[in-house]
């Protein structure tokens, strides 16, 4: 803070007390010391020729084109769920985000036998799509569909939150000036919560480009096809453990860019009051 003397800087350095410094040290090397030990065992020498081998190729290209299209539908989806919540009220309300937020503490491969009992060839839906020549399970759209299944629920917790945290008091200028609610959600309430919505879409590209469970046993393992690098990353792990290790080192610095993106998000002013009118009557 600006105008802080030394000895209050001091100060409002010593409010965090120095155990929690201490447990904060521990809780990073649970999560980094296994980082290390992965990277120790790198066969450097033949890392490019692990991670470029037509296999490898194959899964992180999948991976990357799979989890642009879930975040897509994720967004689709995610930003009407979370305005819903955010905005609304209606009985079962809670219900429905405790259902929206299941595949967040459910394993992923419960929903993949949720979703391939459901639109796999003798599912719910399935049987209906398989009589119209649609074969969803165990295709690239079966990835698509399972990782936004599981990535989901990160975009609606992190808009929501950020939709409640930004209030209704520029949404509701521009209503009572007459802007249409299509309006105010275009020219107010998506430019006040771009960065949050930009956050959720990055974590959930991450969760998507992670996934295993739910794309094995909905979309199963065929290279090209439906093996994304998680999978491969497990196949290999029999038959090649230098490939397995050099093709997990690849997924976590692709992991570590893409999170870290969230960081470096802009946070976007927000809307000033003089400049609502004019919003408003757009």
């Amino acid at each position: 803070m600006p105008g802080l003397g030394p000895r209050n800087r001091a100060w409002q350095y010593r409010a965090v007390p120095l155990w929690v410094y201490v447990v904060a040290a521990a809780g990073a090397l649970f999560i980094l010391v296994p980082l290390l030990g992965m990277v120790a065992k790198v066969n450097w020498a033949q890392f490019v020729p692990l991670i470029t081998s037509e296999s490898s190729l194959d899964a992180l290209l999948l991976s990357l084109k799979t989890a642009a299209a879930s975040t897509a539908l994720c967004i689709v989806f995610g930003v009407p769920l979370a305005l819903v919540l955010a905005r609304a009220q209606f009985a079962g309300q809670r219900i429905l985000r405790a259902l929206i937020l299941l595949p967040l503490v459910v394993p992923p491969v419960v929903g993949g036998l949720a979703l391939l009992y459901t639109f796999g060839r003798e599912g719910l839906l399935g049987k209906s799509l398989t009589v119209l020549g649609i074969d969803v399970a165990f295709s690239t759209t079966a990835v698509v569909m399972a990782q936004a299944f599981v990535a989901l629920p990160f975009l609606v917790l992190s808009l929501e939150g950020t939709l409640r945290t930004a209030g209704q008091k520029y949404e509701a200028v521009a209503a009572t000036l007459g802007a249409r609610p299509s309006t105010v959600l275009r020219r107010i309430t998506i430019p006040l919560v771009l960065p949050g919505l930009v956050s959720g879409a990055v974590l959930s590209f991450a969760r998507s480009l992670g996934e295993f469970g739910a794309t094995l046993t909905f979309a199963g393992s065929l290279q090209g096809v439906t093996r994304t690098l998680p999978l491969e990353i497990y196949l290999q792990r029999e038959t090649d453990p230098d490939a397995a290790v050099a093709l997990s080192f690849l997924l976590i610095a692709v992991a570590v860019v893409v999170v870290a993106l969230t960081y470096r998000t802009p946070r976007l002013p927000r809307p000033a009051a003089d400049a609502v009118p004019e919003t408003a009557a757009a």
